[in-house]
Order: C-alpha cells, then structure tokens, then sequence
C-alpha cells in the first residue's frame, strides 16, 4: 500500500474508500473522522492483528489502565497503615519505611567508694547435701514392686480382687511376721506377666530364676507350700 493510503481505510471495517467519500460502502459509518487519531490508531490496530475491535476498544483501555493504577496505589497505602509506621516517599515515588536508628542500652557500672577494703580469702564453703533417703522399707512394712522393672519373685498367694486388698495386705503381713523377706502386695492386671484379677502376695524381688527358686524352698519350709516362682514383667 503507499503510504499514506493507510488513512483512507474505514476504521471500523478496513474497507479503503476515496478522498471525497462520506460514508464507508461496506459498513455504512461516516468516515470524517478517520484522518483523526482514533481513525489513525485503528489503522495502526488493524494492520498489526489484521482486524479491529472498533472505537470503544480505547476508552476501555484507558479505563483498564487508570483501574490498574489505582489499585497498585490503594495496596500501597494499605500496606503501609497495617505495618503500623509512617511511609517515607523515596525519589521513586514508593513509599518505605522510615530507617530507626538502633537503640543502645546503657549500663550503669557501680561505683566503689575509694577506700573500701576488698574481700580476700579463701571460698565459702558449699553447705553439704543432705543425706540420701533410703527405698529400703522400714522394719514390718510391706514391700513396693519397683516401677518399669523386671524380675522373679516368690507368689505366696493370689487372692481375688473383689475379696478386697485389705485381706491381701493382711496375708502379707503374716508371711512377714513368719521371716519371709521383702513381702508386698501386687495388683495383676498390671502386669503381663500375670493373670488379671487378683491381689498377689508375693516375696522378694530377683534378678534371675535361680535366685527366686532357693527363696521358694525357703518359704516353703517356712510353711508356704503352696508358694511357687514367677516373672514380673509389664
């Protein structure tokens, strides 16, 4: 096309019209104004994308924009009346944040009056702990099965549970008073080793079989017959 010929396109159908024509042959629009720059833009338009909205493409866009720029600065303004300090235009134009300079603390050093004689000497002396608390139970009290610890110990008796403790801890008490060592009562359902449902009178507490079996011999001739070895576990 020469140049020129450009502005004698319709604007909004891209039909070429003469110099002296009114109105577009192929869409019907006056074309007074296509020597005009929105005439001017929609030539540009349609020789780039090779088609053409139509003129209220540009109002639209200038809206679009203004829109866009209106947003980007309301989203400044609120993240800076959020952080809670004032904003410092900067030569960009964005507003930041004002630099505070770091605060240093200062500490008062006592003063010592001249003259005042200094300590000298040895150490004081760390006062001594105190003694350490035996587990050990006192003489006539019954025994208490150390907690996550397992062991063999001599069942004396099972009693039911619903025949109460306190007939356990009786029967405990008259295998103490007959010499059988470190006597206590256990509650089987807390352990799995042992059957559910029972106060069990047991006597001692073994790290190995061998040690609980002689301890069941000696409360057997101690008239416990009836007393046999068994693993503790939880």
């Amino acid at each position: 096309m020469p140049a020129g010929d450009h502005d004698r396109l319709c604007a909004h159908c891209g039909a070429p019209f003469e110099p002296a024509q009114e109105y577009c042959l192929e869409c019907g629009r006056r074309l007074g104004h296509a020597g005009t720059l929105t005439g001017r833009l929609g030539g540009a338009w349609r020789e780039r994308f090779g088609w053409y909205p139509g003129d209220w493409i540009w109002p639209v866009l200038v809206g679009l924009v203004i829109a866009v720029a209106g947003s980007v600065a309301a989203v400044a303004v609120a993240s800076g009346s959020s952080s809670g300090k004032p904003l410092v235009a900067t030569h960009a134009g964005v507003p930041r944040e004002p630099v505070t300079p770091p605060v240093t603390a200062t500490v008062a050093l006592p003063t010592v009056p001249r003259g005042t004689p200094t300590t000298s000497g040895p150490p004081p002396t760390p006062s001594t702990p105190p003694p350490a608390q035996s587990s050990k139970p006192a003489a006539g009290s019954l025994t208490t099965w150390p907690a996550n610890r397992a062991g063999y110990t001599v069942v004396v008796e099972s009693i039911p549970t619903r025949a109460g403790r306190e007939l356990a801890v009786a029967r405990a008490r008259s295998a103490l008073r007959a010499g059988l060592a470190d006597v206590g009562v256990l509650d089987s359902g807390r352990y799995s080793s042992l059957h559910p449902g029972y106060w069990v009178v047991f006597s001692g507490i073994y790290a190995t079989p061998g040690a609980a079996a002689s301890a069941q011999a000696d409360a057997a001739a101690k008239g416990f017959a009836a007393a046999y070895s068994r693993q503790i576990t939880r």
